[in-house]
């Protein structure tokens, strides 16, 4: 089965009960459509809410959004291929993935080109107040081409 939510902003409580009241499996795929919160405090507080998140009988199938580091940019992450596109992941978190940007993704026979990041209007507020803030939460010109070539191949 898929499920489809919104932005969790690192707080994964409703998905817990959420994976509880419905008796989910590895097989069920959550989709996180943006700020899922997991790239966002760096390495110790990221790990403590991956080591959560592990534990959960879902697959979180993350799009990226604000408020959150591009997971291409972090050593840790390496690609994979599932469900026709290319996803990162890290190894000791199966079931944690996130959607490279213009990949095309084969879900329940549904195919869907994936583009992650969104314009934020709290940049000034978020560093005013120390807040993280990632020169690539927003989709560069690259990752624009990327997802424009898809589309021409797709014609």
């Amino acid at each position: 089965m898929i499920y489809v939510t919104g932005d969790t902003h690192g707080k994964f409580q409703r998905i817990t009960d959420f994976c509880e009241h419905e008796k989910t499996s590895c097989e069920d795929i959550m989709i996180i459509l943006g700020d899922a919160g997991i790239n966002y405090n760096g390495w110790v507080l990221d790990r403590e809410k991956k080591e959560l998140l592990k534990t959960l009988p879902i697959t979180l199938f993350c799009i990226h959004g604000n408020h959150e580091q591009r997971p291409d940019t972090i050593d840790s992450y390496a690609e994979k291929r599932w469900h026709g596109g290319i996803v990162y992941w890290e190894e000791d978190y199966p079931n944690l993935l996130f959607a490279k940007d213009g990949e095309i993704f084969d879900l329940d026979g549904k195919q869907t080109i994936v583009i992650g990041g969104a314009y934020s209007i709290d940049k000034m507020i978020r560093v005013i107040y120390g807040y993280g803030w990632w020169a690539d939460e927003q989709p560069s010109d690259e990752i624009k081409r990327y997802v424009e070539e898809q589309l021409e191949k797709r014609k």
